[in-house]
């Protein structure tokens, strides 16, 4: 076999997520696209704030000679620049442009991040539900993911996060607003993990890193506010994009900051700018690193989010779902009326309802179902939602209670 047999695995076991959404362009492509209803990729519907194309315009029409060449690894220090001043501005602590490094979107922000920090072994402890291409990324730099509980309405819990702490963790990773849930971290939650990883790196006699996965940050409802990891832990680091608050999926570019007050910055922030060059990035794109910091306060109208998320709710309660009602990013998880979470996603997809199960996200029982689509998408699956529930309660094979969410984590509290 030519392929690596680690890539063979990997394609075996590839994101559940992708395929339902290849499985909706064929559906919609059998039953015409106003029929098939799409709630499987996190592909923000709305389109990037006016103010973007404005910038992009006056940047493409900038006469001024090099603006497509090579940058530091780093990116721009203008940009990094930008990015520090609206963290001053939004935190405690004073950023300055040596703590961001710009990066090729969230995901490019966490690889970089691993890359320098993890040795081949050690551990990072993420609170299940979770995105599951932290898996893969953990694989690259040979990190094992350690999986734990969360408590029934997806807060922390702090005493599993404890239990998992060993002489191999590197570090906790979270993420708030989390995906696949919505679920927005208290930081009266974060305080107590600043303690508990103070308290275990004076136990162990080594830095365990707080990394917090933000792309979701100002997608947030009823008032509620994303609390900053850098007020809460010093050896603290951030990875962020721009692809949800404004609409750039497929522009790829983000970036990674780390807390000014963290210990061996100058070793860490070095670490990061050489992964960014070696893992092949070399460098995030240069246009869209010159017009961040003209969009840094700018964002969709995330009230339409919250309509969409509101009229879901609302219908799926009066069907008899059940569910943690979602304080910010664009999913609702709701538990299945039947145990096997991919038959009732398969149950589902008869109805031309494509969603992803909860097992995909390390918490099954559940189906993630993403609601940045458009109202006609929500209204048209309705009948099909009801469909399903109906026809699964007559089956007489209810789950128990939340039969696995009480369990998310704790049956992947391992090593994956």
């Amino acid at each position: 076999m030519t392929v690596a047999k680690k890539i063979t695995s990997s394609i075996t076991n590839s994101s559940m997520i992708r395929k339902m959404f290849e499985e909706g362009a064929r559906r919609k492509a059998e039953f015409g696209e106003e029929n098939v209803y799409d709630f499987s990729l996190g592909n923000p519907n709305l389109e990037p704030p006016v103010r973007f194309k404005e910038v992009l315009r006056e940047l493409v029409n900038d006469p001024a000679a090099g603006r497509h060449a090579y940058m530091p690894n780093a990116g721009y220090q203008e940009t990094r620049q930008a990015v520090a001043d609206y963290l001053s501005r939004n935190n405690r602590a004073e950023f300055s442009a040596g703590d961001i490094v710009m990066t090729v979107g969230a995901g490019g922000a966490l690889n970089v991040i691993f890359k320098t920090l993890l040795d081949p072994g050690d551990e990072v402890i993420i609170p299940s539900p979770y995105f599951v291409e932290y898996n893969f990324y953990l694989e690259n730099h040979q990190g094992i993911p350690r999986i734990v509980s969360t408590a029934n309405d997806f807060s922390l819990d702090l005493k599993a996060i404890e239990g998992a702490v060993c002489d191999k963790t590197k570090a906790v990773l979270i993420n708030s607003p989390n995906n696949p849930t919505g679920k927005v971290y208290a930081k009266e939650e974060l305080l107590g993990l600043g303690r508990l990883l103070e308290k275990s790196r004076k136990r162990l006699g080594r830095t365990i890193y707080l990394i917090s996965d933000e792309p979701y940050r100002k997608i947030v409802y009823d008032g509620i506010k994303t609390p900053s990891i850098f007020d809460i832990y010093s050896e603290s680091i951030m990875a962020t994009s721009f692809s949800k608050d404004l609409s750039l999926p497929g522009e790829r570019i983000g970036y990674a900051a780390v807390n000014p007050d963290i210990s061996e910055k100058d070793i860490v922030t070095a670490g990061m700018i050489l992964s960014n060059r070696i893992l092949g990035f070399v460098n995030a794109p240069a246009l869209m690193q010159r017009a961040i910091p003209f969009l840094l306060d700018a964002n969709v109208d995330i009230s339409l989010y919250q309509k969409n998320r509101d009229m879901l709710c609302e219908a799926l309660a009066s069907f008899g779902y059940k569910f943690v009602k979602p304080q910010g990013a664009f999913y609702l998880f709701p538990e299945t009326p039947i145990k096997d979470d991919v038959e009732f996603v398969s149950a589902l997809k008869e109805e031309n309802i494509l969603t992803v199960p909860g097992s995909s996200f390390g918490c099954p029982g559940h189906i993630r179902i993403a609601y940045c689509t458009t109202e006609s998408v929500i209204e048209g699956s309705l009948p099909g939602f009801e469909r399903a529930m109906k026809k699964a309660q007559g089956t007489g094979r209810r789950a128990q209670g939340k039969a696995t969410t009480g369990f998310c984590g704790q049956d992947a509290e391992r090593h994956l």
